[in-house]
């Protein structure tokens, strides 16, 4: 794993990554240096072009998932994607090249390079990938635990096979908790940790007991194995390393309190604010078209008025008028109790269908964020009602309300649409993850990967 800006990467990802764009770098500057001639011939303005192609195409890739390690997806999603990319990516190189004029033109030169390397990327995921993956030396891990928290941490790395983490087995504790991994994967044979630890030869410890009181974890033994050099992990660490989440289930105030992260400084608050109202004002520049036609529709389709406005939770519990376009009928709740959205839910109309589909009913919350009352990046707003239902039933749920709330955020980009306390529950996971570790960094990974949940329809309802 490597950690860029608090946010960490898997090694194998930015290796395949850096690898894809070498790959369309090459073959585009080649095809512009041979094709227009026949012959080799100098272009060295060709070498800044090929350059912005190679990197808009692995930008984005990446907003659209292609390099996601926990959901890997197969040929049918890949092209599409890639193909979509291409679309975005040949323009951008086009304009650089109409910056970096050439004695002749190269426009096809372009497009058959480029061709040639979505070819040759697929031929490369195909084949060098699992090599790649392969050849990495793996990141091996004792796990001290054989319980459900244990199995977690099993079922989590099976669930991402790019995480490059081999678990060499469990350590059992005393007293024994009830066993969930497997029997033969239990080392029995070793008197401590810190002796199977260097018998293994491990890279790190990871400490999955979810009730550690009552002298259940060998401290001495962690100590010694960090002592000489192994890492030591707990659970919580380990799922926000792997998973970005941090884990409900597993999660302490002293862990709140005394860890890294969290941080409100001032620097950070100006940075946010100046992402915001740039971000928000161009789009709502660019959008204006779209958001003129959409009232329109609105308004043809069904009566009552264009703009819904409704009473959300703002950071520190203030509350705000939320605006979006209305995208259900008018007596939706005619009998004021409020109702989660449901898949296929009978009161949304055709065109909110459409709007909600496309995320276009979001599009007036711009003016929520120039107000200041929303970030462009932060937890989704919750209604009163719900917030004071799920605060009673979901620990630590209060700690989303510590900043503004955003149109999109890491748990909408990374999760599921949520319709219910258990769902929320699992969303507030990614709500902590980017409330401890939220970076400009972050905040711009989370604009890229929006790009493709709104194209690709991802968690629409």
């Amino acid at each position: 794993m490597v950690t860029l800006f608090r946010h960490h990467f898997h090694l194998t990802t930015l290796l395949q990554a850096m690898l894809e764009a070498c790959l369309f770098f090459g073959l585009v500057y080649f095809s512009v240096r041979v094709l227009p001639h026949g012959s080799l011939s100098p272009a060295p303005s060709a070498v800044m072009p090929a350059l912005v192609f190679a990197a808009a195409m692995v930008c984005v890739s990446s907003a659209f998932g292609l390099y996601r390690h926990d959901q890997p997806l197969g040929v049918t999603a890949v092209a599409p994607r890639f193909l979509v990319s291409l679309l975005i990516a040949l323009p951008i190189a086009y304009a650089v090249f109409t910056v970096f004029p050439q004695q002749y033109p190269v426009n096809d030169a372009i497009t058959v390079g480029a061709l040639m390397g979505l070819v040759g990327v697929f031929a490369f995921r195909r084949a060098m990938v699992p090599g790649l993956q392969a050849g990495l030396a793996p990141h091996r891990a004792l796990v001290v635990g054989t319980g459900g928290a244990a199995a977690a941490v099993e079922r989590t790395l099976r669930e991402s096979p790019l995480a490059g983490v081999q678990v060499v087995g469990f350590f059992p504790v005393r007293p024994a908790e009830p066993t969930q991994v497997g029997e033969s994967r239990i080392l029995r044979r070793f008197g401590s940790v810190a002796e199977a630890a260097r018998a293994l030869r491990v890279d790190e410890v990871i400490v999955a007991v979810r009730e550690q009181r009552g002298g259940v974890l060998p401290m001495d033994d962690l100590l010694s194995c960090r002592l000489s050099g192994v890492r030591v992990t707990n659970l919580v660490g380990f799922m926000e390393r792997v998973k970005g989440i941090v884990p409900l289930e597993s999660l302490k105030a002293s862990w709140l309190i005394y860890g890294d992260g969290f941080r409100q400084g001032r620097l950070r608050a100006i940075v946010k604010r100046a992402f915001d109202v740039v971000v928000s004002a161009a789009l709502l520049a660019a959008a204006a078209p779209v958001m003129v036609l959409a009232a329109l529709a609105v308004l043809w389709e069904s009566p009552g008025p264009v703009i819904y406005r409704q009473t959300r939770v703002g950071r520190a519990g203030a509350t705000f008028e939320l605006l979006k376009f209305r995208s259900m009928r008018a007596d939706a709740e005619g009998d004021g109790r409020p109702r989660w959205a449901t898949a296929n839910d009978d009161r949304v109309t055709f065109v909110g269908r459409l709007l909600r589909r496309t995320r276009i009913d979001e599009l007036p919350q711009l003016i929520n964020v120039l107000k200041g009352e929303m970030s462009f990046v932060g937890p989704r707003p919750e209604r009163p009602y719900f917030v004071a239902q799920l605060g009673e039933s979901i620990p630590f749920y209060a700690l989303r309300l510590s900043m503004k709330p955003g149109i999109t955020g890491w748990a909408q980009v990374r999760h599921v649409y949520t319709a219910s306390v258990e769902d929320t529950a699992k969303k507030l996971e990614y709500d902590l993850y980017y409330v401890k570790n939220h970076s400009l960094f972050l905040d711009l990974m989370i604009l890229f990967e929006t790009v493709r949940v709104v194209l690709f329809g991802e968690g629409a309802r």
